[in-house]
């Protein structure tokens, strides 16, 4: 279904269930609503218009008709199109996967996906803090590519800098914590064990370079197919149950493994990926 069908479908049924309907009925208030430019909402209004859902008054301001045409068919639960925000937010992602290095047009991206430039901003903005993106003055917003000698070199710092905050947080890791941990990764992959090193490190120069740093890879990570996040979690519950034994030295070697393995993980996730349209990828989760 197209964005403007489901506009006019979920307005019909906000109109006939009395509720859920901005206090303004504007094209600016129904397109903060639906998060889209005023193109489909200019569409979905038009119809309502003609079909007597709505209607306009003299002065050109919208309300409901007060007599909507009796028997209508009502769309109830009618399903969003695909998440556009996320569409673009992976877009992005592909182009960095892809090694781009190329600029990005608000205008061009808000007519690709049907979004308003404000809601194309704020994407950008957070995938500028996510590390996919960079706003540089007076151009634009640049991809950031993907290299591999640069995965290489953040998870060679990132395997010193964690097993330092491992062997600073022994004193105060808590049993209930990291049995908390473990249960989460008999179940799914659960990565708080990573930020719970670092706070329980008590460095904040530790936490510092994840904070800097470590978005953008926790991004590309969210795309992992469903074998490798049962390995990754399977690798964490190693990390967690010698832990538990205060097995340090064992402790230390699984998370050591554990960091050294997402260099082949990421090399396939990027030629799977790498084949399949920008729809069927699976959406970065942090946005």
């Amino acid at each position: 279904m197209r964005m403007a069908a489901y506009i006019e479908e979920d307005l019909k049924a906000r109109i006939h269930a009395g509720s859920g309907l901005p206090a303004k009925l504007t094209l600016e208030t129904l397109s903060r609503q639906y998060g889209v430019s005023f193109s489909p909402v200019r569409a979905a209004v038009v119809r309502l218009i003609r079909g007597r859902w709505l209607r306009k008054r003299e002065n050109g301001r919208l309300e409901v008709n007060p007599d909507p045409p009796r028997g209508a068919p009502v769309r109830r639960g009618v399903e969003a199109p695909a998440d556009r925000e996320r569409l673009l937010a992976t877009d992005v992602l592909r182009r960095s996967l892809n090694g781009e290095a190329a600029y990005l047009r608000e205008e061009a991206a808000a007519a690709r996906y049907g979004i308003g430039r404000t809601v194309v901003r704020q994407v950008f903005g957070r995938l500028v803090g996510n590390g996919l993106l960079e706003h540089v003055p007076r151009k634009g917003w640049r991809v950031r590519p993907l290299r591999a000698e640069e995965l290489d070199a953040y998870l060679e710092v990132r395997e010193t800098l964690e097993l330092k905050a491992l062997e600073l947080a022994r004193p105060r890791l808590a049993r209930a914590d990291l049995l908390r941990m473990l249960a989460a990764n008999e179940t799914g992959l659960d990565n708080d064990l990573h930020r719970y090193l670092l706070e329980k490190s008590q460095n904040r120069y530790l936490r510092d370079f994840f904070d800097r740093h470590g978005a953008y890879f926790t991004t590309l990570f969210d795309t992992l197919s469903t074998g490798a996040i049962r390995e990754m979690a399977a690798q964490h519950r190693r990390v967690l149950q010698a832990l538990l034994r205060r097995d340090w030295t064992g402790a230390r070697q699984a998370l050591s493994r554990h960091i050294r393995s997402q260099r082949p993980v990421v090399r396939r996730m990027m030629r799977r990926l790498a084949a399949l349209p920008v729809e069927k990828w699976p959406p970065p989760q942090r946005l």
